[in-house]
């Protein structure tokens, strides 16, 4: 498949003088060109330069500091089973081989974490590196080394750094990866040692993808500037208990005190409801007026018209112009982190779920996951076993499963005796606070605090050397100082009378779990030795962060889950919803849920657990509020039904179910939309052509479908027209502009006068994005078919609509003609796949260096089927287009009656060279549904055996 060479954003290369550009265009040029047939000479050159970063995997290497020999077994697939005879030799062997395949993304994801971006890139990364400094990621891991580690974590972590610098030992960059040679062209940086706290720091970054509804706190305060509160209720719903089952249905939260009952008999206090301190002084918006066009690739689109009915909202705290500035501000900062950091968007999950033996053809458990992120090339992941020759006190591990390239031990997997799966638990532990900063510091009940401050040195390649200070609060670091666009905050802002005065604005400040010192490093080795479920469940109460579901599963045939973390209370008034008052002390955490009250289920009745980041527990029966903004429950429910539809009349579940399961490509949104679709009568024959595809379609979005193609264009176009036109520019799509009526349609004639907005957010982070939350706003308005939000204006020749039905009836042919115009006029050719495209990008060079680089490290599309919210979740932003922008960054199914029946998948492929056999080599069968054998017992891993490394002392 021809590489993606599409511009794109991302992270930029180092800034460098025009000449010294153009001689890198020129070189690399030359470099491809060989690489694809050049000249002898420029192709010897070129070609060595390339192998010349290939990992040795025959024969033997001497490695200083082992205490014995070591064995390095990949399979066909480069996969690598390591075998040692100590802890500390398996270790060491693990970062010597993550090393030799993937140093070149280790090395950009420790920079990164450490906001040391500039150090490679130039100046373009100075202001993510400011970011960085400030979110201070490196100094937490170094503190949890210092202080809060085992000695054994701190053991194993120093092996795994020796094992890497071992790798390094002696090697220019271009004996690294082809990457360096590249980036020597524009700087002369040269990779240093690897340390233990580069290890611990990628957890933060991992913490920071998962971190919870943060995204939804700003969301809700932008919206306060063009709706009122119903109406942002309205686009928050209620989450459906009664038709979305949480995880926990028959499980315990205390040991101490007993059981609770999922069906609301127990007790619990928080509601959700909150006290924000804001009164709100902007005008509400009525959803419907207005006037423009929506014809694709205008850039002028349908306004929302203002009634000034609806006020301001009384859930946020300063909802004027600059605060409504300052959020924006830090959500452009939020965006162009880089994307290895993840999709800071809605939608993005996981599934796992646990079967156990009554139900499988085994009759022992089985246990499938896949985790949701977004996609990088290479994947985020890296598949090995960890293997003692002989599992004793000095040697105790015998592990396998998907690990995280820099980082000892195995994150997802299983061992000799249990399986475990994780999925994002989604409850709240960030909070944003509005400060009120002066000269000498900031208020904190009643007294000016002075600010805890330290000055950061960013080092910059091509360049000057820059200094930042960062101040902290008693809430966290002050994001506000990262942008220009946060450096003060409310100036307009209208606050209650116990608010202090605004003066030069609010400052926002970060509260997270993540910037606290934690212990989620002794979980990972804690969970990788475990037994059983008791053992299981110490280990996974140490994992603070990022919270996770964890499911399980081991060889005696019991299943069970358990939600650790470190997890915050609140008083009842602040329920974390929208940023809070930070000078207010009621408003500070209150302490943290204990282990033992976290909610947990062992071996249900029922004999299966579903995770895929619903609700983990009916409200009604549980005593702390874990998060007021968890995901819908559309996957979840789906893979409930899928089960239960299997089991049912005493079916058995076998692992290829489990896989197919995984592949479900089913539409919930389509199932309650196209019968009312097809209820609408159509006179554009072209129009009523395109609706004939949805008779007798089963929902079913296949890559090859014309059906899902055209339906996933009206579900798109139904958002844009009832939401999308009338949220605010900090939530829409960068670029995309519309007419916007006035905010004080009653006031002086210079304030009444139409202004034109142009959205803010890049296209893969806009709203309304099209995930389960959407699917709930509109299933909920369905039976209003006169609600405001149906309401949308003429355009041009396309009709306006005043109730659902009309709605419905302009999208069907604003859908029609949009797909013609991307896939042309004849429906026969139409299909999901050449919409929904899967393009696999280097996160760095590959995203913004010149088109020949770009064309050398980047490969794809593959066209794809599932969607939005479906168990397949190649996730695509209806506001941004069809274009896949998270995906299950792995599969694996784990067959506990026999381990080497097990199945598994990548992303991507073991390697991180780009023109290695191994780069993208499970991707087609990824794209494809198949997973590859899983070997795990010496036999089998002997028996898949390709090639054999011997690392000796």
């Amino acid at each position: 498949m021809p590489p993606n060479t599409t511009a794109s954003t991302g992270q930029q290369p180092g800034k460098s003088g025009r000449k010294k550009g153009r001689k890198a265009r020129l070189i690399v040029f030359v470099l491809v060109l060989a690489l694809i047939g050049g000249a002898v000479y420029g192709a010897y050159w070129s070609v060595s330069t390339v192998r010349a970063s290939f990992p040795q995997t025959k024969g033997s290497i001497t490695l200083e500091g082992l205490s014995g020999t070591v064995d390095v077994k990949r399979d066909d697939h480069g996969i690598p089973q390591i075998y040692a005879s100590s802890d500390e030799d398996l270790f060491m062997a693990q970062g010597y081989v993550q090393a030799q395949d993937r140093f070149y993304e280790m090395d950009v994801r420790r920079h990164m974490t450490s906001g040391r971006l500039s150090e490679m890139f130039g100046e373009s990364q100075v202001e993510t590196d400011e970011f960085l400094r400030t979110l201070g990621w490196d100094r937490i891991a170094q503190e949890e080394y210092d202080k809060t580690l085992s000695p054994a974590t701190k053991k194993y972590l120093d092996a795994y750094a020796k094992g890497v610098n071992a790798y390094l030992k002696g090697k220019d960059g271009a004996a690294i990866s082809l990457e360096y040679a590249a980036l020597g062209f524009t700087n002369d940086y040269k990779p240093g040692a690897w340390t233990p706290v580069d290890s611990l720091a990628w957890l933060k970054a991992m913490a920071w993808d998962l971190r919870g509804n943060m995204q939804d706190e700003i969301d809700r305060a932008l919206m306060t500037s063009r709706l009122g509160p119903e109406q942002i209720a309205d686009l928050y719903p209620a989450y459906p208990y009664s038709r979305n089952k949480p995880v926990v249905q028959e499980g315990q939260y205390n040991e101490l005190t007993g059981t609770y009952e999922a069906d609301g008999t127990g007790t619990g206090t928080g509601d959700g409801t909150g006290t924000g301190i804001g009164t709100g002084d902007g005008t509400g918006t009525d959803p419907g007026a207005g006037t423009g066009t929506t014809d694709p690739g205008t850039g002028v689109e349908g306004a929302a018209g203002t009634d000034g009915t609806a006020g301001g909202t009384a859930g946020t705290a300063g909802t004027g112009s600059s605060l409504e500035s300052q959020l924006t501000g830090l959500q452009q900062v939020l965006q162009d982190l880089p994307t290895a950091v993840g999709v800071n968007g809605d939608g993005i999950g996981s599934n796992s779920w646990v079967v156990s033996g009554k139900h499988t053809i085994t009759g022992e458990p089985l246990l499938a996951n896949d985790p949701h992120l977004s996609p990088a090339l290479p994947s985020v992941w890296y598949q090995m076993g960890l293997h003692c020759r002989s599992v004793s006190a000095e040697c105790q591990y015998d592990v396998s499963g998907y690990t995280f390239a820099g980082l000892p031990g195995v994150i997802i997997g299983h061992n000799q005796d249990i399986a475990w799966g994780l999925t994002n638990s989604g409850v709240d532990v960030t909070d944003l606070y509005l400060e009120k900063v002066t000269g000498e510091g900031y208020q904190y009940d009643g007294k000016v605090v002075p600010f805890t401050t330290r000055e950061e040195t960013i080092e910059v390649a091509g360049g000057d050397a820059q200094k930042i200070v960062v101040r902290e609060t008693n809430n966290g670091p002050l994001l506000s100082d990262r942008s220009k666009d946060l450096v003060r905050t409310g100036k307009k802002a209208t606050v209650d009378s116990a608010a202090p005065d605004r003066g030069d604005g609010y400052g926002v400040s970060l509260r997270w779990t993540a910037l606290d010192a934690g212990r989620t490093m002794d979980s990972v080795f804690a969970i990788n030795r475990a037994k059983d479920w008791d053992g299981f469940r110490e280990a996974a109460a140490l994992f603070e962060v990022p919270s996770q579901n964890l499911v399980y599963a081991d060889t005696e045939g019991h299943i069970g889950y358990t939600l650790p973390g470190r997890i915050p209370t609140r008083a009842e008034d602040h329920d974390g919803s929208v940023p809070a008052p930070g000078w207010n002390p009621d408003y500070a955490w209150t302490g943290w849920i204990e282990q033992d009250e976290l909610p947990y289920e062992f071996d249900p009745d029922r004999g299966y657990i579903v995770t895929a980041n619903q609700a983990v527990v009916d409200p009604d029966a549980y005593p702390y509020t874990l998060t007021t903004d968890w995901g819908y429950g559309a996957r979840s429910q789906r893979i409930n039904d899928l089960i239960q539809s299997k089991i049912k009349d005493g079916g058995k579940i076998s692992t290829d179910d489990m896989r197919q399961m995984q592949l479900d490509n089913s539409s919930g949104m389509a199932k309650l939309l196209v019968p009312e679709l097809l209820k609408i009568d159509v006179d554009d024959p072209d129009v009523r052509e395109a609706q004939k595809l949805l008779e007798g379609w089963d929902y079913t979005q296949n890559a090859d479908s014309a059906a899902a193609a055209y339906f996933n264009s009206v579900w798109r176009n139904v958002l844009k027209l009832a939401f999308g036109h009338k949220l605010p520019k900090e939530l829409r799509v960068k670029g995309q502009c519309l007419w916007v009526d006035p905010v004080n349609p009653t006031g002086p004639a210079e304030e009444r006068v139409k202004v034109r907005e142009c959205g803010l957010r890049e296209a893969d982070q806009a709203q309304p994005d099209g995930g389960d939350r959407w699917f709930e706003v509109v299933r909920t308005l369905m039976e209003d078919e006169d609600s405001d939000w149906w309401r949308t204006p003429k355009s041009g020749t396309r009709p306006g609509a005043e109730n659902r039905d009309e709605l419905f009836g302009r999208a069907l042919i604003d859908a029609r003609w949009e797909l013609t115009a991307k896939l042309g006029k004849d429906i026969d050719t139409w299909s999901w796949g050449r919409l929904h495209r899967l393009f696999l990008k280097n996160q760095t060079l590959g995203t913004s260096g010149p088109d020949v680089v770009r064309y050398a490290l980047n490969r794809g599309p593959w066209k794809l089927g599932g969607g939005e919210a479906a168990v397949n979740a190649t996730g695509w932003n209806a506001a941004g287009g069809y274009g896949v922008v998270w995906v299950p960054s792995m599969r694996m199914v784990v067959n506990l009656g026999d381990l080497d029946k097990s199945r598994w998948i990548n992303l991507t492929g073991a390697s991180g060279h780009a023109y290695s056999a191994h780069y993208v080599d499970q991707t087609d069968k990824w794209a494809e549904g198949e997973l590859l054998e899983w070997s795990f017992s010496e036999k089998a891993v002997g028996k898949n055996t390709e090639n054999t490394l011997l690392l000796k002392p």
